[in-house]
């Protein structure tokens, strides 16, 4: 076991016995699918279809409209009919969607065949990765050929499979490595060949036995070696940062990215996408989806084709157990409460959680800061998060940067402590706008002088190549007119 991490952090009550006590199953398929053009992190994707076109099991039906961007594809055979905002759990606006009806005939798009990934080079690699629609499946959906190009010109990487699945009630990755951790290896060997790298491990919490067991005999069979890292169960041991300083001894500095420093982390949920599309051929349409909670009869581990409703998810689990249908989408810490069991999962949709209220950290009316420092204690990023209250409170920008909070990773580990039950993730949260608008404002300012500076450089250079060319004429002239 390797070390946990180097401060903060809390022991938490897992609460995952009864989604995992069942195996892995299917989810129903449902009458319409709901596809939100801005899943991913980055720019939306443009639609390529249009309302009454035939659409075919995993055909692409929007394009990538930037570097950092994502195809969609559609999870069913069957006809679009609206391409139009709808409501979505992951933001307060409606997003884009191209809504489809399924005929129920899942007749496929037979131009989506495996490839020999081996006689491919990086670059290859990274395009036909990112045509499947792959993205980071932890939660933050970065495009997954986004990060490869951004790391692959750094020598000596190493690729981190992430599968510290530490928040409390998800276990979706706890299944996948249990059920399928061939496929995670096999997509780690992709990733690797992409990265050019032979040096990978898979970082694993230790609460979970079965899936270490399995991705220690899948990582048996095939060369070259992947290492399996069991770390503590202390939250957020998950956390990108948290995790690489735990594994690697590697800290990344703030304002850098791990690929810096040498690392690339990925979600194992990712590896396993990776190798289905190379593999097989299958672009990112379905995902494992928990749907746990007091609220819920039965829960379970859901493969699910996106875009299901989450009713749907919740009919497959038996129904609700209450008509207090509070929903929270992700982890008890760092989820999102909404109410519409209508809305669909989507790429970065790992967990819905029906709660009653005893599963809930009991919360009590806002009090004033006493400064105990309980929140500087648990705070994995080693921040002040009292501090960043203060500041916060006093709109203070200058305070804020220089105090760290764009290093915040947004655990709720502070609220979850302070006595005074102030939301401080949610000050940090809204506290971040201004900062960013800040530091956008700076990056623009220094890209202007730059762009002056070099029109500057460019004018001189210009004014000395047109003297030096009239200089050399002259003398030519003044050759030409010398005496014999």
């Amino acid at each position: 076991m390797i070390r946990a991490m180097t401060g903060g952090g809390l022991r938490l009550e897992t609460n995952k016995e009864r989604s995992t006590a069942a195996p892995l199953r299917a989810a129903s398929v449902p009458a319409e699918v709901i596809l939100p053009l801005d899943q991913h992190a980055g720019t939306a994707a443009r639609p390529l279809v249009k309302v009454g076109d035939a659409v075919l099991l995993g055909q692409p039906i929007a394009e990538p409209t930037s570097d950092i961007s994502a195809w969609v594809h559609s999870p069913v055979s069957g006809s679009v009919i609206a391409v139009e905002p709808r409501p979505v759990a992951y933001h307060a606006a409606s997003s884009p969607c191209i809504v489809i009806r399924n005929d129920f005939a899942d007749r496929r798009d037979n131009a989506n065949t495996a490839v020999d990934y081996a006689s491919m080079s990086p670059a290859q690699l990274s395009d036909h990765i990112a045509r499947g629609g792959i993205v980071g499946l932890g939660g933050a959906t970065f495009p997954t050929a986004s990060k490869l190009s951004q790391a692959v010109a750094q020598p000596d990487l190493h690729l981190l499979l992430n599968g510290a699945e530490c928040e409390p009630w998800i276990s979706c990755d706890d299944m996948l490595m249990r059920e399928r951790a061939a496929d995670i290896v096999f997509g780690a060997h992709v990733l690797m060949h992409a990265l050019g790298t032979v040096s990978c491990t898979i970082a694993v919490e230790d609460d979970v036995p079965q899936a270490i067991a399995s991705l220690r005999a899948a990582a048996a069979q095939v060369q070259p070696h992947i290492r399996i890292a069991t770390l503590p169960d202390v939250y957020p041991a998950g956390g990108e940062r948290q995790l690489i300083l735990a594994v690697t001894d590697r800290e990344v500095p703030a304002g850098r990215l791990p690929s810096d420093i040498g690392i690339l982390c990925q979600n194992v949920g990712t590896a396993a996408a990776v190798a289905r599309w190379i593999r097989d051929g299958e672009p990112l349409i379905t995902r494992i989806v928990t749907i746990t909670g007091s609220g819920v009869r039965e829960p379970a581990n859901l493969e699910t084709r996106l875009g299901t409703p989450i009713a749907s998810l919740i009919a497959d689990c038996g129904g609700y157990t209450t008509d207090d249908r509070r929903l929270i989408m992700g982890g008890s810490m760092m989820g999102l409460a909404f109410s519409d069991d209508r809305l669909p999962i989507v790429k970065g949709s790992n967990c819905v959680i029906v709660p009653s209220p005893s599963d809930l950290h009991p919360r009590s009316a806002e009090m004033p800061c006493i400064r105990c420092g309980n929140c500087s204690e648990v705070c994995p990023a080693w921040l002040l998060p009292q501090q960043l209250h203060w500041q916060a409170q006093a709109h203070d920008v200058a305070a804020l940067e220089s105090f760290g909070l764009m290093d915040c990773i947004e655990c709720g580990c502070c609220d979850y402590v302070c006595p005074s039950q102030i939301p401080l993730t949610q000050r940090f949260r809204e506290a971040k706008v201004p900062v960013q608008a800040e530091l956008l404002a700076r990056s623009e300012a220094h890209l202007s002088r730059q762009r002056y500076e070099a029109r500057g450089e460019r004018l001189v250079r210009i004014e000395n190549e047109q003297r030096a060319r009239l200089e050399q004429k002259r003398r030519e002239i003044t050759g030409r007119k010398s005496p014999p």
